[in-house]
C-alpha cells in the first residue's frame, strides 16, 4: 500500500511538472506570435503550482512571465509594469540562490528596458497631472535600478506635486538613508548649425565638438540637493502637523551644513510661527 501511494505521488508530481512545462511553452509561443493576451492566460495557468517546481523551471516561468507583462505594459496596460518588475526580480533572486544564471543576463537587459518604459510613462503621467501614478512608476524604476537614485528623487517630487505628502515623506526619508546628494556635472555644447545650447553625455559631447558639429563645450556643475530634501521633508512634517519632527529635520541638516542660510531661515520661521520668538531671535542673530 505504501509503495503504491509513493508511486501515485511520484506520477502526480511528474504530471504536474509536464503540465507546467507545457503551459510555459504555450505562453512563450503565444508571446512570440504577438498574442500577449493568450500568453498571459497560459502563464497564469501555471502560477498555482509553480512553487513546487525545481529552480530551473521556476526561473524559466518568471522570466517568461516578466517578458509577457513587459509586452503588455508597452501596449498600454499600466498595471502590468509591477507584475513584470516583480517577475524579473524573482528570476534574479532564484538564480542568485541556485548559482545557475541561465536567464540573469537577459533579465537584466529586460529590466533596463522596463525601467526606461516606466520613466517615459511617468513623464506622460506627470504631464497629465497623474502625479500619484507617476511617483509610483518612478519609485518602481528606482527599485529596478537602485544605482539611479535620481528616480527616487523625482518620485518624491511627483508625490509632492500631487499632494501625496506621506508618500513623498517616505521617499525623502529613503533618499536621506542612502545619502543622496544630487550634485553632478551637466555637459553642454553649442550646435554649430542652429546656435542652440544642448545637453548630452560627456563622451558624445566631446566627440561632437571634435567633429566640428558643436562648439563652446561647457561643464556645468549642479548643486547638492541635500538642503532642498531636508527643507521639503520639514515642510511636509509641518503640513502634517508634526512640527517637532520638522525642527528635528532642520537641526539634523544643520549639523552638516551649519552655515546654510536657507536651513537657518526655515527653522527660524518655524519657531516664529510657533510663537517662540526667543528661539527665532537666537537663530537670526
Amino acid at each position: 500500500m505504501k509503495n503504491r501511494f509513493l508511486l501515485v505521488a511520484a506520477l502526480t508530481f511528474t504530471m504536474v511538472g509536464f503540465a507546467q512545462k507545457s503551459e510555459i511553452k504555450d505562453a512563450e509561443k503565444a508571446l512570440k506570435d504577438g498574442d500577449a493576451a493568450a500568453a498571459q492566460t497560459a502563464i497564469e495557468a501555471a502560477s498555482g503550482t509553480i512553487g513546487s517546481a525545481d529552480e530551473k523551471l521556476q526561473a524559466q516561468y518568471y522570466f517568461t512571465k516578466g517578458k509577457i507583462y513587459s509586452d503588455l505594459a508597452k501596449k498600454g496596460n499600466s498595471d502590468a509594469f509591477e507584475k513584470s518588475a516583480s517577475a524579473f526580480k524573482k528570476v534574479i533572486e532564484i538564480e542568485e540562490k541556485s548559482g545557475k544564471q541561465k536567464y540573469t543576463d537577459e533579465t537584466n537587459q529586460y529590466m533596463a528596458s522596463l525601467t526606461a518604459d516606466l520613466v517615459n510613462s511617468a513623464v506622460t503621467d506627470n504631464g497629465n497631472k497623474k502625479f500619484k501614478e507617476a511617483a509610483e512608476k518612478l519609485y518602481m524604476s528606482y527599485t529596478l535600478s537602485p544605482r539611479d537614485t535620481s528616480y527616487l528623487y523625482y518620485a518624491a517630487g511627483s508625490a509632492v506635486n500631487g499632494g501625496h505628502y506621506e508618500m513623498a515623506l517616505d521617499y525623502y526619508n529613503k533618499l536621506q538613508e542612502v545619502g543622496y546628494d544630487g550634485s553632478g556635472v551637466v555637459y553642454k555644447a553649442t550646435n554649430a548649425a542652429s546656435g542652440e545650447v544642448e545637453e548630452m553625455d560627456k563622451v558624445q559631447r566631446d566627440l561632437m565638438v571634435k567633429s566640428g558639429a558643436y562648439t563652446n563645450p561647457v561643464d556645468e556643475k549642479t548643486p547638492s540637493k541635500k538642503a532642498e530634501i531636508v527643507k521639503n521633508t520639514a515642510l511636509i512634517y509641518t503640513q502634517l502637523g508634526q512640527d517637532e519632527k520638522a525642527l528635528e529635520a532642520y537641526q539634523e541638516a544643520r549639523k552638516n551644513e551649519p552655515e546654510d542660510v536657507n536651513l537657518i531661515l526655515n527653522e527660524a520661521n518655524l519657531y516664529f510661527n510657533q510663537g517662540n520668538k526667543d528661539k527665532f531671535k537666537e537663530l537670526m542673530e
